[in-house]
């Protein structure tokens, strides 16, 4: 969206207090890739622009006005966040600037179907059709923050969860070292919060982090009375890790299966309480949205039924939007198969806020295959991740001439935090042209290697290796997005009644690089924070029984036949691998203006001619995918990082460059991505509307 010269309320900004604008503006490119495997099929098609206008056909309306044209949204005065906001402070220690990247458009989103018996609670949970469901609360997603948000709101109307694949597939469900908190009598919350803005280079929000860092203890402890099981000591005391960033030991551990063991006891919780239905295999394509004056409304969600084939609306009260990262943006992650951006990119479309895209964190140690003695058959869907807690617990890195390199690159050496233990890698590959590094934990006792990282043991074991007698190949993977959705302090939104909580959102907690084994603690905390003014939404509006009718329903391209679909999708696959390859070799850990500029306009070439490809083979304007709607959200996960990137000119956190290596005070801001009117068009459930130019107002 563009800044449209108006004044914003400092009450309504979500605690920014910003009163200087610095603007970043390029121009956009036009041209063809000849290298792409597709691009004699597009020949004589003249491309729309790069980047910055996404996708050129296959655009997402984000707002909906009821029978009337489409009337521009804003981030301006009008947007409330429920009364929350008291006092005027930015988001960046004390600065009153940010980073404002004026970006015409994006894309779309995904989710999924029914594990259990739909359910109602008392008369708001409706069943008109067969497409069409009524809910007091949708919830996005089934990590941590979604099921703990889900059990708590529960209590106070009807919930449905609805998640991209089975319940339990998700960025929680891999986290292995465990959940951030002071309970320790020799630690404080002021040391946490310390910790947590060194990592995160001062761009943290000093509120944030207090709010996290003191409330994350209780909300362990309600864990734990849920029936999470945590290790313990010999003293029977909670058994407290330390890993890298971290002053002291607080790192709570279920061995190394953390994350499986909290997502096991949540969502047990869920599937018992008779008041929240969970909808499995359901791929959220995207947000329903109206627009009311200058304020944009959240009215809940649409859902391919990935096992039906069938298109679910999901009329809802209140959205909470917990649907994980994007890691598929590259190659190799540790994320699972469903991290595609799919929130970051529907709540883009939805005209929400979006914020520090540019800090993709890549964790240091992921299993490098290549070295292990036994190959894989088969290539992983998503990288194994090794621990922190592996260097935490006393493993150090060396080169494949077994010499320790760590030293030579921080005093901190192997605990560094992830961002400098990252780039130290990648150097010392590129240096001496190796394709992975070694971690060796095996110096410990055998006892307590095994009893610490069963898990790991038993994987490397697999192929061949012994981690209590030999180092484990690893080499750096995407692993978390520290940027997303902006959030207020009760995970609120610009968008009224849209909540995030988790990965998906950015809530200032990470600032430019996240402290391990804060992610879990940040969710916990503001999928707890979200509940009061999600209640409190809720219980002043009222559900619309012929909203349904108000969007055009999305519909699965049936008519197009086995045979073009079978094209579509072998294209659609070659198309993310090319994205995914680009975005690797580009905008990886290591960054530069120039090869930034050529991934921002191979991409949107790239994109361009997909988009073409599809409509050429009947591809319309309604139709929904699983394939085509998440190489849509991938696309759209790139140029907001792209737009980041190019965005800030320092090297801070997890964004390093090489035309600007080193810090900047005057640099320390966030960079903004709001909406852009003139973008506003869809591809699955709303018109189309094509701009083939954008204006700025600043």
């Amino acid at each position: 969206m563009v800044w449209c010269g108006r004044s914003f309320n400092k009450q309504l900004v979500w605690r920014l207090g910003f009163s200087e604008f610095s603007v970043s503006r390029r121009e956009d490119q036009e041209q063809q890739d000849p290298d792409s495997d597709f691009a004699s099929s597009c020949q004589g098609i003249e491309m729309a622009a790069s980047i910055p206008y996404v996708g050129s056909h296959l655009q997402y309306g984000l707002n909906f006005c009821k029978g009337q044209s489409y009337k521009q949204a804003v981030w301006v005065p009008g947007v409330t966040f429920n009364g929350c906001l008291q006092r005027e402070l930015s988001w960046s220690c004390g600065v009153s600037k940010f980073l404002h990247i004026r970006r015409c458009n994006l894309f779309k989103s995904p989710t999924n179907e029914n594990s259990k018996s739909f359910r109602t609670f008392t008369t708001l949970a409706y069943l008109r059709d067969g497409s069409t469901r009524y809910f007091d609360f949708a919830v996005i997603g089934s990590g941590v923050a979604g099921l703990r948000y889900a059990l708590e709101v529960a209590k106070h109307g009807s919930v449905a969860v609805i998640t991209k694949a089975e319940p339990h597939e998700s960025n929680t469900n891999y986290a292995q070292g465990g959940v951030s908190a002071v309970l320790c009598p020799s630690d404080s919350v002021e040391s946490h919060m310390r910790d947590t803005i060194v990592a995160g280079a001062y761009l943290c929000d000093e509120d944030t982090v207090k709010i996290v860092c003191t409330e994350g203890p209780d909300r362990i402890r309600e864990l734990i009375a849920m029936g999470a099981s945590f290790d313990h000591g010999e003293d029977g005391n909670l058994h407290l890790a330390r890993e890298g960033g971290h002053s002291h030991h607080r790192i709570v551990h279920a061995a190394d299966m953390t994350g499986r063991e909290i997502e096991r006891a949540l969502l047990e919780a869920v599937i018992n309480d008779p008041n929240i239905s969970v909808f499995k295999h359901h791929f959220a394509v995207d947000l329903l949205t109206s627009q009311d004056g200058l304020n944009t409304v959240c009215h809940g969600v649409d859902a391919l039924n990935t096992e039906t084939q069938e298109v679910i609306r999901f009329i809802s009260k209140v959205t909470l939007l917990a649907s994980g990262g994007a890691g598929h943006i590259y190659p190799s992650t540790t994320n699972p198969l469903v991290a595609t951006g799919d929130g970051m990119a529907m709540a883009h479309r939805a005209q929400a806020v979006i914020s520090n895209m540019e800090f993709v964190q890549f964790h240091p140690t992921a299993l490098a295959d290549e070295g292990l003695p036994i190959k894989l058959k088969k290539t992983r869907e998503n990288a194994f991740l090794i621990t922190e807690a592996v260097r935490g617990d006393g493993g150090i890195l060396y080169n494949l001439s077994m010499e320790r390199f760590m030293p030579l690159y921080d005093e901190r050496a192997e605990l560094a935090p992830r961002d400098v233990v990252a780039r130290s890698i990648d150097d010392q590959l590129k240096k001496r042209n190796e394709k992975y590094v070694l971690l060796d934990i095996s110096h410990k006792p055998r006892e307590k290697i095994l009893s610490h990282f069963p898990n790991i043991a038993n994987e490397c074991l697999q192929h061949g290796l012994d981690i209590t007698r030999q180092p484990i190949p690893v080499i750096p993977a995407a692993h978390y997005m520290c940027g997303g959705v902006r959030a207020g302090l009760q995970g609120e939104t610009n968008v009224h009644g849209l909540y995030v909580a988790g990965e998906v959102a950015c809530t200032g907690l990470h600032g430019a690089n996240r402290l391990a084994s804060n992610s879990l603690l940040e969710a916990l905390v503001f999928a707890r924070r979200a509940v009061q003014p999600s209640i409190d939404h809720m219980k002043s509006s009222s559900l619309d029984l012929s909203a349904s009718n108000l969007w055009t329903q999305p519909v699965v391209p049936k008519s197009l036949g086995s045979d073009v679909m079978h094209k579509i999708l072998r294209i659609t696959e070659e198309v993310r691998k090319e994205l995914q390859s680009v975005m690797w070799k580009y905008v990886g850990i290591v960054r530069s203006t120039t090869r930034l500029q050529e991934a921002e306009q191979k991409i949107g070439e790239l994109e361009a001619k997909w988009e073409t490809y599809l409509f050429e083979h009947g591809w319309q304007q309604t139709m929904v995918a699983l394939e085509a709607c998440e190489l849509r959200n991938l696309f759209c996960c790139a140029k907001l990082v792209l737009s980041s990137a190019l965005a800030r000119h320092e090297s801070r956190g997890l964004h390093y460059t090489i035309d600007f290596p080193h810090l900047e005070e005057s640099k320390r801001l966030p960079t903004v991505i709001f909406p852009d009117s003139h973008s506003m068009s869809t591809w699955s459930s709303r018109q189309l509307h094509q701009h083939s130019t954008c204006q700025s107002a600043v």
